[in-house]
């Protein structure tokens, strides 16, 4: 969870408490540490532990935040819950500043739904639910288009969907341009030049992204390359529109 590497710089911050620094030096294991190791990781992070310290009883009183096992202690998923709201990720910083800059952009996007979904989308990417920091993200970034067309230019894509299918029913809400499909509205946003091609074809390659993610499949999926895919939407979409 947390880089050996950057466990020094977290260790010298003043504010934090004796508790919240052996819970760091446990997230740099992959596996249950005696307390000897606790103390030898800590030692290597600029940090010595001290006998007054008690490593096993101060971990013992943290409601769960650590486990002793067998093999040592271990952080619980509490502990790694604990270390997150205060600021420890792991992301790389790359990938986290994808999020910080995600974040910088909330207060600008004006609708409440929209703002709710790309909250969910960065608090799902922080927390290591790349699948759904996908999913959320799309849905924000196309709920943000909907309202976009509905506002401006639903002459426009009206007519252009009506030349395309003669089926299609000129839409009035916001709900009824959700009823194309998504692919095919992007398409339509091009044609109208609400969107350039470059974006069309990057956004629809997103989209691409986000249904392998919303079903059961064997993909892996990582945080860099949810990155990607945040920063285009963050790029062409949220910022845009």
């Amino acid at each position: 969870m947390l880089k050996q590497g950057d466990l020094k710089a977290w260790l010298h911050r003043k504010e934090l408490r004796q508790l919240d620094k052996l819970l760091l030096v446990l997230a740099t294991f992959d596996a249950p540490a005696q307390v000897k190791d606790i103390k030898e990781r800590a030692r290597a992070g600029g940090l010595k532990i001290t006998d007054s310290w008690n490593p096993s009883s101060t971990l013992s009183k943290s409601d769960g935040l650590a486990i002793s096992t067998p093999d040592g202690w271990e952080l619980s998923e509490a502990g790694k819950s604990h270390l997150r709201t205060l600021g420890v990720s792991q992301l790389a910083p790359a990938a986290a500043n994808i999020a910080h800059d995600l974040r910088a952009e909330l207060p600008n996007i004006k609708d409440a739904d929209t703002r709710s979904f790309v909250e969910e989308a960065i608090k799902c990417y922080e927390y290591g639910l790349y699948r759904s920091a996908v999913v959320m993200s799309w849905v924000g970034a196309m709920h943000v288009l909907h309202l976009h067309v509905h506002k401006h230019k639903l002459v426009a894509f009206n007519a252009e969907a009506s030349r395309l299918d003669a089926k299609w029913k000129p839409a009035v809400s916001t709900d009824d341009l959700g009823l194309m499909k998504e692919f095919t509205f992007l398409e339509r946003l091009a044609a109208i030049s609400v969107i350039g091609k470059n974006v069309k074809d990057e956004l629809q390659k997103g989209l691409k992204l986000r249904n392998a993610c919303g079903h059961p499949n064997s993909m892996k999926v990582g945080p860099n390359m949810v990155a990607h895919h945040l920063e285009v939407l963050l790029l062409n979409v949220f910022k845009v529109f």
